[in-house]
């Protein structure tokens, strides 16, 4: 099978799903089928060809599979339920016909707030939509949170299983409880993207299978709450981020920091939609932490060159959010910035004030501080130490050339 057909089958994965779980309410039972109908698609395809909608064809392979284990069961009278919801097996087999799901409908946004539900942890959240909507196989998902593939197949039957019990999937969500998940929603489609670009294992530094899909996510849940400035923030957060993609490796994958980057790579169509989506949010007067975020993102978009940015800008909005997300990362970024305006002094003295020091990227900006300063040595030990600490190979040698070449400039 060719590498487009490859593509195709994995963007329609979450589709398909989607649709079908909006029938038979049970999320394990469509993913097998999904599966199943995936494979049948990667064996009868390449011998007759691609149907001339694909989409169709592959919920009705997986709507067969389904309705076929639901006949089997009621036939055995083994009475057990195959859905989650209440649904008779009887109406599940009057359902048979597949017209309501051949219409074009994507239900990966209303699958991504079922997974956000409030048993769940975050974690968990996570990794089952990166499986149900996100389509990654789970040794992808292993590799992404550096667990054993056993580890992430059991988390996955857990989380499933408490989407089960909780009866996950049984009905439509009413607009209180999309209100009381949109918080978890936002953040898992966030974390989705930022592993995406950004990975934090493995060789690639950008993984955009995952950072595409979820800016997919955040338009579809931008439109389904045109109101929201957060949701706004968000989408435009991701769109000037992922704006810079294309400048952040060098010919042979190796990493390429922002101040080094080729900004006539980056890409201005994404900036333009990004900067007006994030100015119709700030017109709201309603700012949240993924606005903020994305403010900032547009000053570094914006700039000519690093020297050139607005630092002092950028200064003031991450004081604002400290205000909102005291996390390790914001407090890094701020302390980032603070040196771009007052000199690293003052950076490295924001960093020591900073709770979880031992993280790679924190040790990385004392390494960074520490050379402006002109401490090469200090750096070249800071470099080397948050190379050990990084799971992510593009990063460790971008970290270990550095600390070379400046314990050569001793």
């Amino acid at each position: 099978m060719d590498v487009e057909t490859q593509q195709l089958l994995k963007d329609l994965a979450p589709v398909v799903l989607g649709a079908l779980v909006r029938r038979f309410r049970d999320l394990q039972a469509c993913e097998d089928a999904v599966q199943e109908a995936l494979i049948a698609a990667s064996n009868q395809w390449p011998r007759s060809g691609m149907p001339t909608e694909p989409r169709a064809w592959l919920i009705h392979v997986a709507n067969r599979r389904i309705t076929d284990s639901v006949r089997s069961e009621t036939q055995r009278r083994l009475r057990e339920e195959i859905v989650v919801s209440m649904i008779p097996a009887e109406e599940q087999l009057a359902l048979a016909a597949d017209d309501d799901l051949a219409v074009e409908r994507d239900d990966s946004l209303e699958l991504l707030f079922h997974c956000c539900q409030p048993s769940l942890s975050t974690a968990s959240a996570v990794a089952l939509t990166l499986r149900a909507v996100g389509g990654l196989t789970t040794a992808e998902i292993a590799r992404a949170f550096l667990v054993p593939e056993t580890t992430m197949a059991q988390r996955l039957s857990r989380a499933r299983q408490t989407v089960k019990d909780a009866g996950l999937v049984s009905s439509e969500l009413t607009s209180a409880q999309r209100r009381e998940r949109l918080a978890a929603v936002m953040r898992v489609i966030y974390l989705i993207f930022s592993e995406g670009y950004a990975a934090t294992s493995g060789s690639a530094v950008v993984r955009a299978d995952l950072s595409t899909e979820a800016i997919r996510l955040g338009r579809l849940l931008r439109r389904s709450m045109p109101g929201e400035p957060e949701v706004m923030g968000l989408v435009a957060l991701m769109l000037l981020t992922d704006a810079r993609r294309d400048a952040r490796t060098g010919a042979h994958g190796a990493l390429i920091p922002l101040d080094e980057q080729d900004r006539s790579k980056w890409n201005r169509s994404q900036i333009l939609e990004g900067t007006t989506l994030i100015e119709s949010a700030f017109g709201q007067r309603a700012v949240g932490p993924y606005q903020l975020q994305a403010a900032i993102a547009s000053l570094h978009d914006e700039a000519e060159s690093t020297k050139k940015t607005d630092w002092a800008q950028i200064v003031a909005l991450y004081a604002v959010l400290l205000k909102l997300d005291s996390s390790p990362m914001v407090a890094l970024n701020h302390a980032i910035a603070v040196a771009m305006v007052e000199g690293p002094d003052a950076g490295l003295h924001l960093l020591l004030l900073i709770e979880t020091t031992e993280h790679y990227r924190i040790i990385a900006a004392r390494g960074h501080l520490l050379q402006r300063r002109g401490d090469n040595a200090a750096a070249a030990t800071a470099f080397r130490r948050a190379a050990q600490l990084t799971a992510s190979t593009a990063e460790r040698d971008f970290l270990l050339l550095r600390a070379a070449q400046l314990s050569e400039q001793k």
